[in-house]
């Protein structure tokens, strides 16, 4: 199975759902097909799924991506960690962002190399990525790879994430993202 976003002229104005496809396979220019009707190489790529997560509802979207496509998962978390109080975080993302912080990541990925396919999620943080994912992006060679954001949010949808995300990784393809929005009782508890 393979993860793909209904389709849309602007990602940024509208929610999307997320759509299960069997016997799908995904070109490099995020177009879904059926799998006997895209080149053999294209449905080939090694796939991960990386993702940041606060109060964990986007890790509950990756590890659902995850459980129905078995693909490579990777969590980056902090040496630093945020607050666990709600209104702290807000104000602790707020001067990340203002200061364009690189928040020290804790884990890294020493086969980066071996993927094609990132699929990317983040909460959506004063209308962008969370700083922490900055870091992420700025680490690694994204040359001849796809990245395909999902976001979680509270109503803000992309924002300016998908902005953000092309100019960290401006050899990479972007695909088409999915945004989920969470209610304000989160949908997912944190682990």
């Amino acid at each position: 199975m393979r993860i793909f976003a209904a389709g849309q002229a602007d990602l940024a104005t509208y929610n999307l759902g997320i759509r299960l496809v069997r016997n799908a396979g995904y070109d490099r220019k995020g177009i879904v097909a059926a799998g006997e009707n895209l080149p053999e190489t294209e449905t080939q790529g090694k796939i991960l799924i990386v993702y940041f997560s606060w109060g964990g509802n986007t890790r509950g979207i990756a590890q659902e991506i995850q459980r129905q496509t078995g693909a490579d998962i990777f969590e980056i978390t902090l040496i630093h960690l945020y607050s666990t109080d709600y209104e702290t975080v807000l104000m602790e993302a707020q001067e990340d962002q203002h200061n364009q912080a690189r928040p020290e990541i804790e884990n890294h990925i020493p086969n980066m190399d071996e993927y094609d396919i990132i699929l990317l999620g983040y909460p959506n943080w004063w209308a962008s990525i969370p700083m922490p994912v900055a870091t992420f992006l700025e680490e690694y060679d994204f040359t001849g790879k796809t990245i395909i954001p999902f976001c979680s949010h509270g109503g803000g949808r992309f924002g300016q994430s998908l902005t953000a995300i092309a100019k960290l990784a401006p050899e990479a393809t972007m695909g088409e993202g999915l945004s989920v929005t969470i209610p304000a009782v989160p949908i997912f508890r944190k682990m």
